[in-house]
């Protein structure tokens, strides 16, 4: 597939036509849907108006797409992802999400959550499942399409590019009847000319943490771990591209922090950590004035494209599909048990037939090797497996 082509309005034009523009904001108003022609018959698409006109992908049509299609994308049921949709993911209309999550917006100091259940119920229904802050991190970079890697994109992801498409993903995601872009602050590519208004423009962002009625709100901080060091109340912990504030939190807060993701600090230390990145969604409040404080936080690790990673061992997999030119998806495990039953990456550049691509590692639990050596049969003929060695990629076709 040299380019995307699409259907508006009775004509046929290529994704780089001068007059994509016009068609798109005529198309904008029409009761009709443009078409994408990746396939025969193609899928219907719709348009969006950011800074300028764009044709989207329809919600849950992501699968119908050609592998080759830059619209392309697997069903949710290929990631941890399906566990959600419909309950904690729920879809607006085509262009925004509501986002269930399990963390608060706010809290109420000296203020106890207390659960009471009435002697005699008037109503009981099921628990509905909702997201944590790691699946909303997932969702996050799903959105802004940092699990998807073509050769394209080789040379052209930086911190500037990773702020600009985060903070455009969460303008679309609502949590808690608000635009997550509301509660979200991505660091700017840090400039030392212009830290001042840089420093300015967080001050701003975050002024949405100034307590109020009683309640203190919190926001989301997503960026790169630096490091920390030890502080008199506890930690200080460093952000790339923040250096002139840091993110404190007490000494339990962070010890807790430290155990629950021992594995992915040591990743940075490890013989095949070369390039590797951690990334920290810390949910925080303000201690005082433009002083904050971490009250919840998750960390994930990525490849030095960004590209989300469940451990080290997959690694080695990401750096050849990159260094080779490889177009290919990277399912993430959002808040499954375990990612073992997904694809460690999944193949685009095959033809008609996405190629899953499966790493055993030798430091899986037994059960998680069970559903991986499962996940290996279900692909049957089209699967690709390693156990450390790096077999022969699947061929790459001309589309």
């Amino acid at each position: 597939m040299d380019g995307q082509r699409f259907a508006i309005g009775g004509r046929v034009v290529d994704a780089d036509d001068p007059q994509l523009q016009d068609l798109l904001a005529r198309a904008y108003e029409a009761p009709g849907r443009p078409r994408c022609l990746c396939v025969a018959g193609g899928v219907e698409m719709y348009v969006a108006f950011h800074r300028h006109f764009q044709i989207k992908r329809m919600p849950e049509t992501g699968d119908r797409h050609h592998p080759a299609c830059p619209s392309y994308e697997p069903g949710p049921a290929m990631s941890g992802l399906g566990e959600l949709v419909g309950e904690a993911v729920v879809q607006l209309d085509p262009a925004r999400v509501e986002l269930h999550v399990d963390f608060p917006w706010a809290r109420v100091p000296g203020r106890a959550a207390v659960s009471r259940e009435p002697a005699e119920p008037a109503e009981v229904g099921r628990t509905r499942r909702r997201m944590s802050l790691r699946a909303l991190m997932h969702f996050l970079f799903e959105r802004a399409g940092f699990n998807l890697w073509s050769p394209a994109m080789a040379g052209k992801r930086n911190q500037a590019v990773l702020h600009k498409y985060l903070m455009q993903a969460a303008e679309a995601i609502q949590v808690k009847g608000e635009p997550l872009s509301n509660r979200l602050y991505v660091p700017e590519a840090f400039s030392e000319t212009a830290k001042a208004e840089q420093a300015e423009r967080r001050r701003a962002r975050l002024s949405v943490l100034q307590p109020h009625d009683g309640r203190q709100p919190l926001a989301v901080v997503l960026g790169e771990f630096k490091g920390w060091e030890s502080a008199p109340a506890g930690a200080r912990i460093w952000i790339r591209h923040m250096p002139d504030a840091p993110l404190l939190a007490d000494a339990r807060t962070w010890a807790r922090v430290q155990r629950g993701f021992a594995q992915l600090f040591e990743a940075l230390d490890s013989d095949g950590g070369r390039g590797l990145r951690l990334m920290l969604a810390a949910l925080i409040r303000a201690r005082r004035e433009d002083t904050y404080e971490i009250d919840l936080a998750s960390l994930m690790l990525t490849s030095e494209e960004w590209i989300p990673l469940e451990g080290v061992h997959e690694a080695p997999l990401i750096r050849a599909l990159v260094a080779q030119g490889r177009r290919f998806v990277k399912p993430l495990r959002y808040d499954a048990r375990t990612a073992a039953g997904f694809a460690n990456a999944i193949l685009l550049d095959v033809g008609a037939d996405p190629a899953p691509m499966h790493v055993l590692s030798p430091f899986m639990t037994p059960a998680d090797r069970e559903t991986k050596l499962k996940a290996v049969r279900v692909a049957g003929g089209g699967g690709w497996v390693t156990d450390g060695a790096m077999p022969e990629m699947p061929l790459r076709t001309r589309q």
